[in-house]
């Protein structure tokens, strides 16, 4: 498995609040990944100066695409960053981290995500998108796809229909599997019939929370979701949080369950898992076993602060993941 990756590229400002009042001032769903303009997140920077704040590339495909690289599978991310210091600090991770970057260049900032992490652990999104949203069909060409096996894409992009269907047409044109996360409940609300074609005619694997099955099956339950979600790909995974995930492929479900973990911080929880159940496919494993490997990986992530896990926690993520490995041998 090789795996190229697109996304908005973005820096997360992580960001630990005392209580969710700033949420409520500023009209803030928790949990949720709200856009918002330059000036809107300027405003919310100067609220936040007192609490503790950390800058970490991010963007949630980068994340999948880094928790693979972690576990010494080639990859490569297309993304847009602006010529500034968010955009040298992007890309400098990328490359710190063994990513092939493809990244194209923009005049305007590069894109941050103010990530106001509860003190329950629930993280929310006010993104300013910055160079990111100027990604355009034009900057895609048929050679960045050549040589890998996947194409992995964060629901996030979804808004713009025509560089998500240049983006999978040139994936499917040099037969890559498509990957598609669904990212956030309110991007799936907004651009449902998109991610209902999108999934339908061109998706191999879909990720989805509880929350994003939910609004893209007009309110099932996870399990009938997972149901709907995998009628129309080859494998569908719906994460159910604390309890853990559910696995469909054709008729065949798999539930797993979640680990046992210190949350501090759910954010790149989801990608993480995602970047876990992809390991697991590149080693060949089986569903349920990929499944497990997921809920290693994000139990792992949720026990710092942001989406990127220490290169220490990452020794203990290989030697759990060779323990699943040995399941499937045994």
């Amino acid at each position: 498995m090789k795996v190229l990756g697109m996304g908005n590229a973005l820096v997360d400002i992580m960001t630990e609040m005392p209580d969710d009042d700033l949420l409520k001032e500023f009209d803030l769903q928790k949990g949720s990944m709200q856009l918002v303009d330059k000036e809107f997140s300027s405003l919310v920077l100067q609220k936040i100066q007192q609490y503790k704040k950390s800058e970490i590339s991010g963007g949630s495909a980068a994340n999948t695409i880094c928790g693979l690289a972690a576990m010494g599978v080639e990859t490569a991310f297309i993304g847009k960053v602006g010529r500034d210091r968010l955009g040298e600090l992007f890309e400098k991770d990328l490359a710190y981290n063994g990513i092939r970057p493809l990244l194209q260049y923009s005049d305007n900032e590069t894109g941050h995500a103010l990530a106001l992490v509860s003190p329950d652990g629930e993280r929310t999104f006010a993104t300013f998108l910055g160079a990111a949203i100027e990604l355009e069909p034009g900057d895609l060409s048929s050679e960045m796809f050549k040589g890998y096996t996947h194409f992995y894409i964060e629901g996030y992009l979804v808004q713009h229909h025509e560089l998500i269907r240049r983006a999978v047409e040139l994936a499917k044109e040099n037969d890559l599997d498509v990957i598609l996360d669904l990212a956030s409940f309110n991007v799936v609300e907004d651009n449902l019939d998109f991610l209902r074609f999108l999934v339908k005619e061109y998706a191999d694997v879909v990720f989805a929370n509880a929350e994003e099955a939910r609004v893209f099956s007009n309110g099932k339950k996870p399990e009938e979701a997972l149901a709907d979600i995998a009628g129309n790909c080859w494998i569908a995974v719906v994460k159910t949080g604390k309890e853990g995930s559910l696995v469909q492929n054709v008729d065949q479900v798999f539930k797993i369950p979640a680990n046992e973990v210190n949350c501090i911080d759910t954010t790149g929880a989801g990608d993480l898992y995602a970047s876990g159940f992809l390991y697991g496919m590149h080693s060949k494993l089986g569903l349920a076993l990929c499944g497990e490997l997921g809920s290693i990986f994000a139990g792992k992530v949720i026990e710092i602060i942001g989406a990127r896990i220490p290169d220490a926690t990452w020794i203990e993520i290989k030697n759990l993941a060779k323990n699943v490995t040995y399941k499937q041998l045994g």
